[in-house]
């Protein structure tokens, strides 16, 4: 059992390491994963909800399931998970569509 909660350990925290470098790569470079570059239109948007959902998604991880304790802090990390995948909605979203271009 102790072996196994090592493998989950270990891979989680790659997973949201790798998560975070992607989000501080976004944020100073604009580097977009390449399977995502045809989608993203904001890349410091989308670093910034790389960063948000790897921060987010730690906290409640080992401070709730891993932990084996459940107070009000995980919580609070899975609403920053949450907030972070919403800024990756926003990053994705087209920008005003109505708005008018004026020629000379």
């Amino acid at each position: 059992m102790l072996i196994m909660h090592m493998f989950l350990v270990v891979g989680v925290a790659v997973t949201f390491g790798l998560l975070a470098v992607c989000g501080v790569a976004g944020i100073a470079t604009g580097w977009v994963v390449p399977w995502g570059r045809s989608r993203v239109l904001r890349p410091t948007l989308w670093g910034y909800s790389c960063l948000t959902c790897a921060v987010g998604g730690a906290t409640w991880i080992y401070l709730g399931p891993l932990a084996g304790s459940y107070g009000p802090l995980p919580w609070i990390g899975w609403i920053a998970f949450m907030a972070g995948l919403y800024l990756g909605m926003l990053s994705q979203r087209p920008g005003r569509s109505g708005a008018r271009k004026t020629t000379s």
